[in-house]
């Protein structure tokens, strides 16, 4: 009976980690983040980790007189990955950084299947395609490493997360935390993109599609589920105003862009949108481009991580990190996980923020139509000084479920006083 020939052994193998040879690295991108990897390793000097090759597009004008000139520059990703397996040249890991789904998912792909490791900082690439990069690794000797907060994939290993909510997009919260001190969006947005932690295509960001991507990594690896970036509902930061900042500072709160999946009656919900939350809450605190994520366990209760989230160096030493990790023989703790659907029913308090032309019976309207489906008036606020004609105020409602209150909002949004679509956020209760 013949027997399937077993993978090659990773380059970065327990008999390669022993051997103390050093480990050939091509840097697949050199922007922001990989240049920042570059200099560490070229600065830094970690033990066993030796730069060779640095692939870029239009590598001419990437290059820098601080990389030493052993170092092979190239446009060529195939040539840097086609070298033989005898060969001294051939990279032991491959760091992608060029980010996106292509050309850096063939590169990743390519380079596993040829038993090369490779640890990448593409959130995108590991939400949509992760769990058959990772069974492509394991089934030619490789390992695959990506960024993640190492708390969470370790130390909770042996809790069942219930809960996982938090702030994952460094540039949202520069925004929002400049805005809570009194800035203009436009202003903010610009001052982000000059400091590098926002693209001059800014939409990944304020509209949520990076944090989505990113919580569909951590639903993963703490609930324990699989589901599809694209099935997690996601509004942008855009729909802040000045006011609601105001408002939300009568409430005791600010205003923040939260990641929240949680377990609800045996299924999964999930959304990525700008909240509310309380002063009191550890996510409030946070400031500038800090990550922070809350997760809370059946046994260990909660517990809060947090670390810098936009801009080269902090990607860049997690990035080192791991290949430090691989240097020294450790690897990923696979964490099983199952394909789940992914819905927006949640229940917990609203912020509605109505601009209206005021007429007489406006708020009893409101509401009826809240009433009609259980929903209870927790509070209303109105600021003097606004025209009666252009007339901004908030009602706060209880608890209550996604879908009831998009129903008594789809409602609402027929009465002819309403100037524009009404501004519904959610509420993290303290």
């Amino acid at each position: 009976m013949s027997h399937p020939t077993a993978p090659a052994k990773s380059p970065v193998s327990s008999s390669h980690t022993s051997s103390g040879r050093p480990l050939n690295i091509a840097l697949f991108g050199f922007g922001t983040v990989g240049s920042s990897v570059a200099r560490i390793l070229v600065e830094s000097a970690p033990e066993r980790l030796h730069l060779t090759h640095i692939v870029n597009r239009n590598v001419a004008r990437k290059r820098v007189d601080w990389i030493p000139g052993n170092v092979v520059w190239s446009e060529d990703p195939d040539s840097v990955l086609n070298e033989s397996a005898v060969s001294a040249a051939r990279p032991d890991i491959v760091v992608e950084l060029a980010g996106g789904l292509e050309p850096a998912g063939t590169w990743v792909r390519k380079a596993l299947a040829a038993g090369i490791s490779v640890v990448t900082a593409n959130k995108k690439l590991i939400a949509y395609h992760g769990l058959e990069l990772e069974q492509l690794a394991a089934a030619n000797g490789a390992h695959l490493l990506y960024p993640v907060i190492p708390g969470l994939e370790h130390g909770l290993a042996g809790d069942r997360v219930e809960r996982v909510e938090g702030i994952l997009n460094g540039t949202c919260n520069f925004i929002l935390s400049k805005m809570e001190a009194g800035a203009e969006y436009e202003t903010v947005l610009a001052e982000a993109q000059k400091l590098g932690f926002a693209e001059a295509d800014p939409t990944e960001d304020v509209a949520g599609y990076d944090a989505r991507a990113k919580l569909a990594i951590l639903m993963r690896l703490a609930l324990r589920v699989q589901v599809h970036p694209e099935e997690i509902e996601s509004r942008p930061i855009t729909e802040v105003a000045a006011i609601d900042f105001s408002y939300a500072r009568d409430l005791n709160c600010t205003i923040r862009q939260i990641a929240r999946a949680e377990r609800v009656e045996g299924r999964v919900a999930a959304t990525v949108r700008p909240m509310l939350v309380p002063l009191t809450s550890p996510l409030a605190w946070s400031r500038g481009t800090e990550n922070m994520v809350v997760t809370t366990g059946h046994y260990g209760g909660d517990v809060v991580f947090s670390g810098h989230g936009a801009g080269g160096h902090p990607t860049a030493v997690a990035v080192v990190s791991d290949l430090v990790g691989l240097a020294q023989g450790s690897c990923r703790i696979a964490i099983p996980s199952t394909p789940a659907k992914v819905g927006t029913e949640l229940e917990v308090p609203h912020y509605i923020r109505f601009l209206v032309n005021d007429r007489p019976g406006i708020v009893a309207g409101i509401a009826g139509a809240l009433a009609h489906e259980n929903i209870n008036l927790n509070a209303m606020l109105q600021k003097p000084g606004y025209p009666l004609d252009h007339l901004p105020f908030v009602v706060t409602v209880e608890p209550c479920r996604t879908s009831a209150l998009t129903r008594a909002l789809k409602e609402i949004a027929r009465m002819p006083s309403l100037l524009e679509k009404p501004l519904d956020l959610q509420m993290l209760e303290k």
